[in-house]
């Protein structure tokens, strides 16, 4: 598992980057280059289900270990997601199953700094190198259109 670290300063609030990093109108916009339409299906409350879903419905199923708003999102991916239900763990998830992605906020003044730690399956590092910042960079211009 390699661990992954992005950055992307964002001229807007704590609160602002916050509401679009989680909004369900917003989230698919800036995850928009991991899939199209994808959703987070959660009550952002400490210790419960996430489910991340493509339009079909198919995905990843996480846990959130801490949720500290507007600073923090902790979460622990753990399986699959497919057919309206878990799916039994298998080689392929058991390689990535127990991964961390972080998200934390520090506001300074009129803007934010994002930090996002992520472990990832070698096979998946190029991509997520890729992905990563044009992901943030939409984020950075939602955050900023209304800021």
């Amino acid at each position: 598992m390699n661990k992954l670290y992005f950055t992307q300063h964002i001229n807007a609030s704590r609160e602002r980057v916050w509401e679009v990093l989680w909004s369900p109108g917003t989230y698919p916009k800036w995850t928009a280059p991991f899939g199209e339409g994808g959703r987070m299906e959660t009550d952002f409350k400490e210790g419960s289900r996430v489910l991340f879903l493509s339009p079909e419905g198919d995905g990843m199923i996480g846990r959130l270990d801490r949720v500290h708003e507007p600073a923090i999102v902790s979460i622990t991916h753990q399986g699959v997601y497919q057919d309206g239900k878990e799916q039994p763990y298998d080689e392929a998830t058991r390689e990535w199953s127990g991964a961390k992605e972080q998200y934390a906020l520090l506001e300074s003044g009129a803007h934010t700094d994002l930090r996002v730690d992520i472990d990832v399956v070698d096979d998946e590092v190029d991509s997520f190198n890729e992905l990563f910042p044009k992901a943030l960079a939409i984020l950075k211009r939602l955050a900023e259109e209304k800021a």
